[in-house]
Order: structure tokens, then C-alpha cells, then sequence
């Protein structure tokens, strides 16, 4: 069973929770100044961590399917459209999307005046036209391909989308665990139990994320 521990993010400016064990990849490499990164010393399993423009409400909207043509959109739509903006801001114009679970309001003990949502999506890429070298995934952690063949790559990504209004900032938080190193000998519980530790890694993030020093936003 997976532990997680207290991290914290952005110089300690922001608290939240890894994977035991799990690596800065800033020892490794540099890393933009808008992410954090974490790498599993076992897995290509990986932990994102982006502080972003908050998206306005016109541009979420465009990824947004109203249920009749005289609906309103409500704040609720609003946010759900922003998730899939930020997920498709992930994709290269090859990339495919498809949801999973859609993404579902959670409450955040430490950010009670936060909308935040999550949910789980799989990235599906031409192996060989992802941007970057064949080990690279989205948001710049580590990738694989999946069964499906040689050509193409999958990624099951579980994230967690935080909606600061006030700061106008959204952070996102997303676990990509690649599908290849499982699908290719075989390893369906392997699989099933990395996707589990992805989950629970997401559910700690709701738990336990908080803002230490809100001047960061400043």
C-alpha cells in the first residue's frame, strides 16, 4: 500500500502531499518555474504540479457542450469547461483525450473557498510525434506507449484542478501514469495498482493541499 508524505511546493509557499520515496526531478534536470515535478524511483509514474493563468470564462467555454440551445451556463459549467481547457492544453494537435470519469466538484478541507475538481482522462499520442524524445509525456514527465501498438503512446492521467478566483490562478495538479511498461508483459495488477496509488495520491492532494503563503501570488 502506497504512503504519502508532506511536500512542500514552490519554496514551501504551497503544502501537499507525495508518494513516499518519489524524486525532485529539479535534481535531474530543470524544470519550468511554473511546475514542480516528482518521479517514481520504480515507475515511469509521474506528479505534476502547475500554477496557471486562471482561464477566463470565454476561452472555457469553448469547451463546453450546453445541453440545449437555450441553456445558461452556470459557474458550475464554467469550471468544468476550464478543467478540459488545461487538459487540452496538454495535447499536441495528433494527441487524442478521451475522459474517463468526468470531472467532479471536491471540496478542499484547507481551501474551503476554492473550486476544485477531479477526475481522469487517458492521452493517447502517435509515439513517434510527441513533442520531445520518445521518454517524454505531457506536462514534460516521463511517458511509454501502450498495447495498442508500437505507433502510439497512453497515458492514464488523474488529476486535480483548483480554482483561485481571487488570485487569479488555477493550480493543476496531474498524475500521469504511462501504460507501456504494465500492458507490455502482461501486468494487469501492476497496472491496476500504480492507477490506484494515482488515485490515492489525488485524494491526499484534496485532504491535505493548502496554501502556506499567499504572497506567492502577488
Amino acid at each position: 500500500m502506497a504512503t504519502y508524505v508532506t511536500q512542500g511546493f514552490y519554496g514551501s509557499t504551497i503544502e501537499g502531499v507525495i508518494p513516499q520515496g518519489w524524486i525532485d526531478a529539479s535534481t535531474l534536470r530543470e524544470v519550468p518555474d511554473h511546475q514542480e515535478i516528482y518521479l517514481s524511483p520504480k515507475t515511469l509514474t509521474s506528479q505534476i504540479i502547475e500554477i496557471n493563468q486562471r482561464v477566463d470564462t470565454a476561452d472555457a467555454l469553448a469547451f463546453h457542450t450546453p445541453s440545449s440551445s437555450s441553456t445558461t451556463p452556470t459557474a458550475d459549467d464554467i469550471d468544468r469547461s476550464a478543467v478540459l481547457y488545461h487538459l487540452h492544453d496538454l495535447c499536441d494537435d495528433t494527441d487524442t483525450l478521451n475522459v474517463t470519469n468526468p470531472p467532479q466538484p471536491v471540496t478542499l478541507p484547507n481551501l474551503p473557498q476554492a473550486r476544485a475538481y477531479r477526475g481522469v482522462v487517458a492521452l493517447t499520442s502517435p509515439r513517434k510525434q510527441r513533442r520531445g524524445d520518445v521518454g517524454q509525456s505531457v506536462g514534460g514527465a516521463v511517458a511509454g506507449s501502450s498495447a495498442e501498438g508500437s505507433l502510439t503512446s497512453t497515458t492514464s492521467c488523474y488529476y486535480l484542478l483548483v480554482r483561485l478566483e481571487e488570485q487569479e490562478t488555477d493550480v493543476l495538479v496531474f498524475v500521469n501514469v504511462p501504460r507501456e511498461e504494465f500492458e507490455n508483459v502482461g501486468d494487469a495488477r501492476g497496472l491496476a495498482e500504480e492507477e490506484k496509488l494515482a488515485e490515492g495520491l489525488v485524494s491526499g492532494l484534496v485532504e491535505k493541499l493548502r496554501i502556506v503563503d499567499w504572497g506567492l501570488f502577488a
